[in-house]
Protein backbone atom coordinates (compact mmCIF):
# COMPACT_ATOMS: atom_id res chain seq x y z
CA UNK A 1 0.00 0.00 0.00
CA UNK A 2 2.95 2.55 0.39
CA UNK A 3 2.56 3.01 -3.70
CA UNK A 4 -1.14 4.32 -2.92
CA UNK A 5 -1.55 8.40 -2.62
CA UNK A 6 -5.06 8.95 -2.78
CA UNK A 7 -7.53 6.41 -1.98
CA UNK A 8 -11.19 7.00 -2.68
CA UNK A 9 -13.74 4.99 -0.97
CA UNK A 10 -17.65 5.12 -1.68
CA UNK A 11 -17.92 8.81 -1.99
CA UNK A 12 -20.98 10.27 -2.76
CA UNK A 13 -22.30 13.91 -2.93
CA UNK A 14 -25.53 15.39 -3.17
CA UNK A 15 -26.41 18.78 -4.09
CA UNK A 16 -29.80 19.92 -2.44
CA UNK A 17 -32.34 21.25 -5.39
CA UNK A 18 -35.03 22.45 -2.88
CA UNK A 19 -36.94 21.41 0.54
CA UNK A 20 -37.51 17.66 -0.67
CA UNK A 21 -35.09 17.39 -4.13
CA UNK A 22 -31.77 16.54 -4.11
CA UNK A 23 -29.54 15.73 -6.89
CA UNK A 24 -26.94 12.86 -6.29
CA UNK A 25 -23.91 14.27 -8.42
CA UNK A 26 -21.73 11.35 -7.13
CA UNK A 27 -22.95 7.86 -6.07
CA UNK A 28 -20.43 5.25 -4.73
CA UNK A 29 -17.06 6.51 -6.35
CA UNK A 30 -14.11 4.18 -5.14
CA UNK A 31 -10.85 4.52 -6.89
CA UNK A 32 -7.13 4.80 -5.68
CA UNK A 33 -4.00 6.69 -7.18
CA UNK A 34 -0.47 5.07 -7.29
CA UNK A 35 2.41 7.67 -7.10
CA UNK A 36 3.47 8.64 -10.36
CA UNK A 37 0.86 7.29 -12.22
CA UNK A 38 -1.45 9.79 -15.08
CA UNK A 39 -5.24 8.42 -13.88
CA UNK A 40 -7.29 9.54 -16.77
CA UNK A 41 -11.14 10.21 -15.41
CA UNK A 42 -13.65 10.58 -18.77
CA UNK A 43 -17.40 10.48 -19.08
CA UNK A 44 -19.72 13.22 -20.41
CA UNK A 45 -20.73 16.87 -19.07
CA UNK A 46 -22.61 16.23 -15.99
CA UNK A 47 -21.27 12.85 -15.31
CA UNK A 48 -19.78 14.51 -12.03
CA UNK A 49 -15.83 14.61 -12.76
CA UNK A 50 -15.63 18.45 -11.79
CA UNK A 51 -17.82 17.46 -8.34
CA UNK A 52 -15.25 14.46 -7.77
CA UNK A 53 -12.12 16.64 -8.54
CA UNK A 54 -14.16 19.27 -5.92
CA UNK A 55 -14.26 16.93 -3.12
CA UNK A 56 -10.84 15.87 -3.49
CA UNK A 57 -9.44 18.99 -2.98
CA UNK A 58 -11.51 19.57 -0.21
CA UNK A 59 -13.66 22.35 -2.23
CA UNK A 60 -16.69 20.48 -1.44
CA UNK A 61 -17.72 18.65 1.25
CA UNK A 62 -18.58 14.88 0.63
CA UNK A 63 -21.83 13.71 1.42
CA UNK A 64 -20.53 10.79 2.62
CA UNK A 65 -17.55 8.32 1.67
CA UNK A 66 -13.68 8.31 2.69
CA UNK A 67 -11.09 10.26 0.99
CA UNK A 68 -7.58 9.30 2.58
CA UNK A 69 -4.26 11.50 0.83
CA UNK A 70 -1.04 10.58 2.67
CA UNK A 71 -3.04 8.38 4.87
CA UNK A 72 -4.94 11.33 6.07
CA UNK A 73 -8.56 11.39 6.07
CA UNK A 74 -9.22 14.27 4.73
CA UNK A 75 -12.80 14.35 5.04
CA UNK A 76 -12.62 14.27 8.93
CA UNK A 77 -12.03 17.89 10.38
CA UNK A 78 -10.15 17.08 13.19
CA UNK A 79 -7.34 15.52 11.17
CA UNK A 80 -7.98 17.64 7.99
CA UNK A 81 -6.75 20.75 10.73
CA UNK A 82 -3.92 18.37 12.33
CA UNK A 83 -2.51 17.84 8.84
CA UNK A 84 -3.59 21.36 6.85
CA UNK A 85 -0.54 22.99 5.37
CA UNK A 86 0.36 19.22 4.55
CA UNK A 87 -3.10 19.18 2.59
CA UNK A 88 -3.11 22.50 0.99
CA UNK A 89 0.07 22.28 -0.19
CA UNK A 90 1.08 18.93 -1.71
CA UNK A 91 -2.32 18.85 -3.46
CA UNK A 92 -2.89 21.73 -6.53
CA UNK A 93 -5.72 21.90 -8.73
CA UNK A 94 -5.52 22.84 -12.69
CA UNK A 95 -8.75 24.38 -13.43
CA UNK A 96 -10.31 24.20 -17.05
CA UNK A 97 -10.58 28.08 -17.22
CA UNK A 98 -7.90 29.53 -16.76
CA UNK A 99 -9.51 33.15 -17.29
CA UNK A 100 -11.61 33.34 -14.13
CA UNK A 101 -9.08 30.91 -11.94
CA UNK A 102 -6.16 33.66 -12.16
CA UNK A 103 -7.02 37.12 -10.45
CA UNK A 104 -7.24 39.92 -13.50
CA UNK A 105 -5.86 42.50 -10.97
CA UNK A 106 -2.59 40.78 -10.15
CA UNK A 107 0.70 39.79 -12.11
CA UNK A 108 1.75 36.67 -13.31
CA UNK A 109 4.58 37.32 -10.25
CA UNK A 110 1.88 38.15 -7.49
CA UNK A 111 -0.42 35.32 -8.95
CA UNK A 112 2.53 32.84 -8.80
CA UNK A 113 3.61 34.39 -5.08
CA UNK A 114 0.59 34.19 -3.44
CA UNK A 115 0.28 30.61 -2.17
CA UNK A 116 3.83 30.77 -0.84
CA UNK A 117 2.94 34.13 0.77
CA UNK A 118 -0.15 32.67 2.29
CA UNK A 119 1.56 29.14 3.60
CA UNK A 120 4.77 31.06 4.63
CA UNK A 121 6.53 29.26 2.50
CA UNK A 122 10.36 30.24 2.29
CA UNK A 123 10.78 30.75 -1.31
CA UNK A 124 14.07 28.26 -2.36
CA UNK A 125 15.77 31.11 -4.40
CA UNK A 126 16.21 33.66 -2.21
CA UNK A 127 13.07 36.27 -3.13
CA UNK A 128 9.28 35.20 -4.24
CA UNK A 129 10.73 36.86 -7.65
CA UNK A 130 12.94 34.76 -8.38
CA UNK A 131 10.83 31.45 -7.43
CA UNK A 132 8.10 32.97 -9.95
CA UNK A 133 10.92 33.99 -12.60
CA UNK A 134 12.11 30.31 -12.04
CA UNK A 135 8.56 28.53 -12.24
CA UNK A 136 7.68 30.43 -15.36
CA UNK A 137 10.86 28.93 -17.08
CA UNK A 138 10.03 25.60 -15.99
CA UNK A 139 6.68 25.94 -17.85
CA UNK A 140 8.19 27.38 -20.64
CA UNK A 141 7.16 31.11 -20.96
CA UNK A 142 9.60 34.31 -21.22
CA UNK A 143 10.30 36.05 -17.53
CA UNK A 144 9.48 38.78 -19.24
CA UNK A 145 5.91 38.39 -18.27
CA UNK A 146 6.39 38.26 -15.00
CA UNK A 147 5.10 42.07 -14.53
CA UNK A 148 2.42 41.13 -16.75
CA UNK A 149 -1.87 40.55 -15.92
CA UNK A 150 -3.76 37.98 -17.17
CA UNK A 151 -5.41 40.35 -19.93
CA UNK A 152 -2.33 40.85 -21.67
CA UNK A 153 -1.70 36.86 -21.48
CA UNK A 154 -2.67 34.73 -24.40
CA UNK A 155 -5.31 31.56 -23.44
CA UNK A 156 -1.95 29.15 -23.50
CA UNK A 157 0.37 31.74 -21.44
CA UNK A 158 -2.57 32.05 -18.80
CA UNK A 159 -2.79 28.03 -18.23
CA UNK A 160 1.08 27.93 -18.12
CA UNK A 161 1.04 30.35 -15.24
CA UNK A 162 -1.72 28.49 -13.75
CA UNK A 163 0.64 25.42 -13.71
CA UNK A 164 3.42 27.51 -12.82
CA UNK A 165 1.77 28.64 -9.68
CA UNK A 166 0.62 24.67 -9.11
CA UNK A 167 4.69 23.36 -9.48
CA UNK A 168 5.33 26.57 -7.04
CA UNK A 169 4.31 24.58 -3.98
CA UNK A 170 6.25 21.36 -4.75
CA UNK A 171 2.96 18.81 -5.38
CA UNK A 172 2.86 15.43 -5.40
CA UNK A 173 -0.68 15.17 -6.48
CA UNK A 174 -1.71 17.35 -9.80
CA UNK A 175 -5.67 17.18 -10.20
CA UNK A 176 -5.51 18.46 -13.60
CA UNK A 177 -9.89 19.26 -13.96
CA UNK A 178 -10.06 19.75 -18.03
CA UNK A 179 -6.86 21.65 -18.40
CA UNK A 180 -7.24 21.97 -22.72
CA UNK A 181 -11.09 22.27 -22.98
CA UNK A 182 -10.53 26.38 -23.56
CA UNK A 183 -7.97 26.35 -25.95
CA UNK A 184 -6.90 26.41 -29.05
CA UNK A 185 -5.95 22.68 -30.80
CA UNK A 186 -2.09 23.54 -31.43
CA UNK A 187 -2.18 24.79 -27.81
CA UNK A 188 -3.62 22.05 -26.25
CA UNK A 189 -0.53 19.96 -27.84
CA UNK A 190 2.14 21.78 -26.21
CA UNK A 191 -0.07 22.26 -22.94
CA UNK A 192 -0.36 18.05 -22.83
CA UNK A 193 3.04 17.64 -24.03
CA UNK A 194 4.24 20.26 -20.91
CA UNK A 195 2.30 18.07 -18.51
CA UNK A 196 3.91 14.54 -19.39
CA UNK A 197 7.39 16.45 -19.45
CA UNK A 198 6.91 17.95 -15.77
CA UNK A 199 5.41 14.71 -14.53
CA UNK A 200 8.38 12.61 -15.69
CA UNK A 201 11.01 15.31 -14.42
CA UNK A 202 9.21 15.93 -10.79
CA UNK A 203 7.89 12.23 -10.34
CA UNK A 204 4.49 13.91 -10.12
CA UNK A 205 1.28 11.88 -9.73
CA UNK A 206 -1.89 13.30 -12.05
CA UNK A 207 -5.37 12.80 -12.19
CA UNK A 208 -6.22 14.27 -15.62
CA UNK A 209 -10.12 14.78 -16.23
CA UNK A 210 -11.40 15.75 -19.51
CA UNK A 211 -13.68 14.46 -22.20
CA UNK A 212 -11.37 14.56 -24.53
CA UNK A 213 -11.02 10.44 -25.39
CA UNK A 214 -8.21 11.17 -27.75
CA UNK A 215 -6.08 12.99 -25.33
CA UNK A 216 -6.68 10.62 -22.17
CA UNK A 217 -5.60 7.88 -24.66
CA UNK A 218 -2.36 9.28 -24.74
CA UNK A 219 -1.28 10.51 -21.82
CA UNK A 220 -3.10 7.72 -19.31
CA UNK A 221 -1.98 5.08 -17.67
CA UNK A 222 -5.13 4.05 -16.05
CA UNK A 223 -8.52 4.79 -16.71
CA UNK A 224 -12.22 5.24 -14.96
CA UNK A 225 -15.31 6.32 -16.96
CA UNK A 226 -18.13 7.84 -15.27
CA UNK A 227 -21.85 8.37 -16.67
CA UNK A 228 -24.21 10.07 -14.43
CA UNK A 229 -21.96 10.15 -11.47
CA UNK A 230 -21.01 6.57 -11.00
CA UNK A 231 -18.19 4.78 -11.85
CA UNK A 232 -19.21 1.88 -15.25
CA UNK A 233 -15.49 1.26 -16.36
CA UNK A 234 -12.27 0.78 -14.63
CA UNK A 235 -9.20 -0.87 -16.06
CA UNK A 236 -5.61 0.06 -17.58
CA UNK A 237 -5.65 1.73 -20.89
CA UNK A 238 -5.77 -1.64 -23.14
CA UNK A 239 -8.47 -2.56 -20.87
CA UNK A 240 -10.83 0.46 -21.44
CA UNK A 241 -9.93 1.68 -25.32
CA UNK A 242 -8.89 -1.65 -26.81
CA UNK A 243 -11.26 -4.14 -25.16
CA UNK A 244 -14.27 -1.60 -24.09
CA UNK A 245 -17.01 -3.85 -21.93
CA UNK A 246 -19.85 -1.61 -20.95
CA UNK A 247 -22.54 0.12 -23.59
CA UNK A 248 -21.64 3.04 -22.66
CA UNK A 249 -18.17 2.85 -22.32
CA UNK A 250 -18.11 1.19 -26.43
CA UNK A 251 -20.70 3.74 -27.75
CA UNK A 252 -18.58 7.10 -25.99
CA UNK A 253 -15.26 5.93 -28.46
CA UNK A 254 -17.91 5.04 -31.42
CA UNK A 255 -18.78 8.59 -31.00
CA UNK A 256 -15.43 10.21 -31.41
CA UNK A 257 -15.07 12.24 -34.43
CA UNK A 258 -12.63 10.43 -36.93
CA UNK A 259 -11.14 11.72 -40.03
CA UNK A 260 -11.86 10.13 -43.67
CA UNK A 261 -15.47 9.46 -43.55
CA UNK A 262 -16.94 8.12 -46.69
CA UNK A 263 -19.60 9.83 -48.82
CA UNK A 264 -22.61 10.21 -46.70
CA UNK A 265 -21.22 8.29 -43.54
CA UNK A 266 -22.52 10.21 -40.33
CA UNK A 267 -20.62 9.90 -37.38
CA UNK A 268 -22.24 7.84 -35.03
CA UNK A 269 -24.48 9.30 -31.70
CA UNK A 270 -25.30 7.74 -28.75
CA UNK A 271 -29.22 7.02 -28.82
CA UNK A 272 -31.78 8.82 -26.80
CA UNK A 273 -30.45 12.03 -24.06
CA UNK A 274 -29.29 11.58 -20.69
CA UNK A 275 -31.72 11.55 -18.02
CA UNK A 276 -32.43 14.11 -15.77
CA UNK A 277 -30.01 13.34 -13.06
CA UNK A 278 -32.71 13.99 -10.27
CA UNK A 279 -35.00 11.82 -11.59
CA UNK A 280 -33.43 8.79 -11.45
CA UNK A 281 -35.29 5.92 -10.04
CA UNK A 282 -33.00 3.07 -9.49
CA UNK A 283 -31.47 0.59 -11.90
CA UNK A 284 -28.59 1.17 -14.31
CA UNK A 285 -28.55 4.89 -15.11
CA UNK A 286 -27.58 4.04 -18.86
CA UNK A 287 -30.91 1.58 -19.41
CA UNK A 288 -32.75 4.04 -21.07
CA UNK A 289 -29.81 4.61 -23.72
CA UNK A 290 -28.59 0.64 -24.00
CA UNK A 291 -29.29 -1.46 -26.98
CA UNK A 292 -28.30 -4.21 -24.70
CA UNK A 293 -30.97 -3.50 -21.80
CA UNK A 294 -33.45 -5.97 -20.28
CA UNK A 295 -35.95 -6.16 -17.70
CA UNK A 296 -33.54 -7.02 -14.89
CA UNK A 297 -31.06 -3.66 -15.79
CA UNK A 298 -34.06 -1.86 -14.38
CA UNK A 299 -34.80 -3.91 -11.15
CA UNK A 300 -31.71 -3.63 -9.17
CA UNK A 301 -28.41 -1.52 -8.03
CA UNK A 302 -26.15 -2.66 -10.47
CA UNK A 303 -22.76 -3.68 -8.73
CA UNK A 304 -19.15 -3.59 -10.32
CA UNK A 305 -17.79 -6.87 -11.54
CA UNK A 306 -14.38 -7.95 -12.01
CA UNK A 307 -14.42 -9.19 -15.34
CA UNK A 308 -9.60 -9.46 -15.87
CA UNK A 309 -7.39 -8.63 -13.22
CA UNK A 310 -7.90 -4.83 -12.67
CA UNK A 311 -10.67 -4.90 -15.48
CA UNK A 312 -14.24 -3.42 -13.73
CA UNK A 313 -17.66 -3.14 -15.89
CA UNK A 314 -21.24 -2.20 -14.11
CA UNK A 315 -22.87 -4.26 -16.47
CA UNK A 316 -25.46 -7.07 -15.23
CA UNK A 317 -23.62 -8.80 -18.64
CA UNK A 318 -20.80 -10.30 -15.96
CA UNK A 319 -22.81 -11.28 -13.33
CA UNK A 320 -21.11 -14.70 -13.67
CA UNK A 321 -17.87 -12.66 -12.56
CA UNK A 322 -16.95 -11.75 -9.09
CA UNK A 323 -18.40 -8.60 -7.67
CA UNK A 324 -15.81 -6.00 -6.91
CA UNK A 325 -17.42 -4.31 -2.99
Amino acid sequence: MDDILLDVQDLTHCFRLGRNRTLRALDGVSFQLRRGEIFGLVGESGSGKSTAAKCIMNILRPTAGKIRYLGVNTCDPGQFRSHRKLLQTSRQIIFQDSTSSLNPRMTVAEIIAEPLVIHRIRPSRGSLRAEAAFQLKCVGMDPGCLDKRPPELSGGQRQRTAIARALGMSPELLVADEPIASLDVSIQAQIINLLEDLQKEYNLTYLFISHALSVVRHISDRVMVMYLGRVVEFGSLVDVFDRPSHPYTRALLRSVPVLGLADGQKLETIPGATPNPADLKGGCEFADRCEECTAACRERDIPMFEISPGHRVRCLKFKECQEVQ
